[in-house]
């Protein structure tokens, strides 16, 4: 058989003209402008030099976790390269540290009990408020918006005194009582609650951005074709949205594992977590602060795989509604 060649058709003056007003609405669209500042050489070179400010620190602490006890509280760790002197025994004490209660590893256990569902339930009461904001329209809903977003601008130390009030009495749900595990004496309930309401509104909010910049064609389309509600938000939505729930899982996963303030009030005694035993070990008055050298290592690794795993969903997140076109 013959082999059909492509024929290049003539374009009429009007058409180049179209095409031609096409390409430079494209080069002016604010995504090709933001492409070509972050591409600009001199942006790689900005950006390199605050990572290597950013992880100087950290490569200085990486250092330290591996020097002896006197060395780290009477040199610097810069001085490594000329006396080079390496322990493990940082690694061990950390590792063996505990109290009568709670041992290195069980609050270990402990951080990950409580920040994967302190992640996991507010991110899926955001997607569906998110869906509601952005695509079902009902009476009041700017409002209830514009009032969930105020909410962070409240600060939590604010709320903790109510909340801790709330958990001793126990909470009345439609008339239930509810204790026990709300109990501040112990529990991981509470610290899920404290930590699901702070992180609500600006989840929401980000959500909420990206889920409004889908095409209402496509929404349209499902619906024509006799979708529901329900499964445009599970097969349409959703799989759309995905770089922005990656991207707010991250940020809620890092900020619970890291909190600090809300593990003081809410998770006591055998449910502390980490980081909350990594404040204790360094003594009273701090005179065992070089342990947090190794201790701030070991308490990153989990951070860090949650990290790479999503990283490329990660920019895309973050530039969730910040450009049209």
């Amino acid at each position: 058989m013959s082999e059909v060649m492509p024929v290049d058709l003539p374009l009429d003056d009007e058409t180049k003209k179209e095409l031609t007003r096409g390409e430079r609405q494209g080069e002016k669209s604010p995504w090709r402008k933001a492409r070509r500042k972050l591409t600009n050489p001199w942006a790689s070179v900005a950006s390199i030099v605050i990572a290597l400010l950013w992880t100087i620190p950290t490569f200085g602490l990486l250092i330290s976790s591996f020097r002896p006890e006197q060395q780290i509280k009477s040199t610097g760790w810069w001085t490594f390269f000329t006396n080079p002197e390496v322990t493990i025994d940082n690694y061990v004490q950390v590792l063996q540290a505990g109290n009568a209660q709670l041992t290195m590893a069980g609050a270990f256990v402990n951080s990950i009990a409580i920040t994967i569902p302190a992640t996991i339930v507010p991110l899926t009461i955001a997607c569906f408020a998110a869906y509601a904001f952005s695509w079902i329209d009902f009476k009041g809903r700017d409002a209830l918006f514009i009032f969930i977003f105020a909410l962070q601008i409240v600060p939590i130390q604010m709320a903790l005194i109510p909340l801790l009030s709330s958990f001793s009495r126990g909470l009345n749900v439609a008339g239930l009582q509810i204790t026990g595990p709300l109990d501040v004496s112990g529990g991981y309930a509470q610290v899920w609650i404290a930590h699901s309401m702070f992180a609500l509104p600006l989840a929401i909010y980000l959500l909420h951005n990206f889920m409004s910049q889908i095409p209402a064609d496509i929404i349209e389309a499902a619906r024509v074709d006799g979708a529901s509600r329900g499964q445009i938000f599970y097969r349409v939505v959703l799989p759309l949205t995905m770089p922005a729930i990656a991207s707010v899982a991250i940020f809620q996963f890092l900020w619970v594992w890291n909190d600090l303030l809300v593990a003081l009030i809410f998770a006591d005694g055998p449910v502390a977590p980490i980081t909350k035993l990594l404040a204790e070990i360094t003594g009273t008055r701090g005179n065992e602060w070089q342990l947090l050298t190794a201790g701030a290592f070991v308490a990153i690794i989990v951070p860090l795989i949650v990290f790479f795993s999503l990283q490329r969903y990660f920019v895309r997140g973050l530039l969730a509604g910040s450009t049209k076109g």
